[in-house]
């Protein structure tokens, strides 16, 4: 085609990202979970956090709007089931830091519930994402609490993504079991 100004214009277009495609970690374990359940391989489920209605607003008949409401308690981790006659628990969580996975994501308590776990000989573990990379990994609850423990000591107060990639495992994006987390856990505890 011939331009007027003799020099072809140049169009901006943005490469469109697929990624994610509006889902989010939590959906795609549910949808896992979900999966499972189906499949009849685990029972494993999202807990519900445990909220203290304090007001409700009333427009209509059929619809009550809450207005005000507070946690009870603080919650302990996002999952918890059975898999194989062992118990399982474990927390997932998503960053958008490209280098480390920050301590501040966690809470002291979702820590020491852990470790109970651990001490009482169920699996605990993390799901972590790094959304930046779409890249999401299975950390055994053991190695992440041996690092929390040392922040207190002058010890780093995140998780690199380089101690992530060599201590965890990588779990890859499937379509039925979006986050096919059992092959890994058949690994690291059975």
């Amino acid at each position: 085609m011939n331009y007027p100004s003799g020099v072809k214009p140049s169009i901006n277009r943005k490469k469109t990202n697929y990624t994610n495609r509006g889902m989010t970690l939590e959906e795609d374990i549910n949808l896992t979970n979900e999966y499972y359940l189906n499949q009849n391989l685990a029972i494993i489920h999202k807990k519900p956090t445990p909220v203290q209605i304090v007001n409700v607003h009333y427009p209509k008949r059929s619809a009550a709007v809450i207005t005000e409401a507070y946690f009870k308690q603080a919650s302990t981790t996002d999952y918890n089931g059975i898999y194989r006659q062992r118990y399982i628990d474990f927390e997932a969580k998503e960053t958008k830091n490209t280098t480390s996975f920050p301590f501040s994501n966690i809470h002291e308590h979702q820590i020491s519930h852990m470790q109970q776990i651990i001490d009482h000989g169920g699996i605990a573990f993390f799901i972590i994402k790094f959304t930046q990379f779409d890249e999401t990994y299975l950390l055994d609850s053991k190695k992440l609490i041996d690092i929390w423990n040392k922040q207190f000591n002058g010890g780093r107060k995140s998780l690199t993504y380089q101690y992530i990639k060599n201590n965890g495992f990588l779990i890859p994006f499937k379509y039925t079991a979006r986050i096919d987390y059992l092959p890994i856990v058949d690994k690291l505890y059975f």
